[in-house]
């Protein structure tokens, strides 16, 4: 865990969203809580965003499933 805070870090002085989306989905798994996980993965989704990331997709739906996010766009529910 001091690892990946390490890498947190690094990510967020060098201001690399792509990076800290990634991190912040590897921290969501790890977490001990739904809150936790979803308050990481809010995070890993925001900056999926900001880097223009295909991953955000994923973010949203997973979010989505969690009750935390609103529906994507082409999913049939």
């Amino acid at each position: 865990m001091a690892d990946l805070a390490a890498r947190l870090a690094a990510a967020h002085v060098d201001g690399d969203a792509a990076t800290l989306s990634g991190l912040y989905a590897e921290a969501a798994e790890g977490c001990g809580t739904e809150d936790e996980a979803c308050f990481l993965l809010t995070h890993a989704y925001v900056f999926a965003l900001q880097a223009g990331l295909r991953a955000a997709t994923d973010l949203q739906y997973r979010l989505w499933q969690l009750g935390r996010e609103e529906k994507p766009e082409g999913i049939e529910a």
